[in-house]
Parts: C-alpha cells; structure tokens; sequence
C-alpha cells in the first residue's frame, strides 16, 4: 500500500499534495501580464498570476474555431 502524507490538519491524505508550482507576480493589467509572459506559457505553465484568465480566454478562442468548423458545412 502506499504511504500516506501528513494534512494540514493532522489527517492523512491517500494523495500527497504537490508542491505549488513557482510564478512570477505583476503588476501589470490582466492583458499586459499575459502578453508579457507569452500567451501559451500564461496559460498552460501558471507562469504569472493570470494564468487562470489565460486559460478562460483560450477554452474562448478553441470553442469560437470548434464552432466554425462545425458551422461551415450548414452555410455550404
């Protein structure tokens, strides 16, 4: 069986937390901070603060294209 770690709490965790990944902080506004960093690595590797924003404008744009390319064959 595998080990269990030690909570916060005291209680035993079945999963170990990870250790939080390393990121820059910004002042800079939402779109600058994530223009600056690079848009991917914003939103895939948490590189600032605003990777969570990144990665609602991302799921956006694939859901904008998914819809075109599924909206192209009704229109022809």
């Amino acid at each position: 069986m595998a080990e269990s770690s030690e909570s916060r709490s005291g209680r035993t965790e079945k999963i170990p937390r990870r250790p939080l990944p390393e990121f820059e902080e910004t002042d800079a506004t939402m779109i600058q901070g994530v223009l600056d960093e690079g848009f991917f690595p914003v939103a895939l590797n948490d590189v600032n603060q605003y990777g969570p924003h990144a990665m609602i404008m991302l799921l956006f744009a694939v859901a904008t294209v998914t819809a075109l390319i599924l909206l192209v064959p009704t229109l022809l």
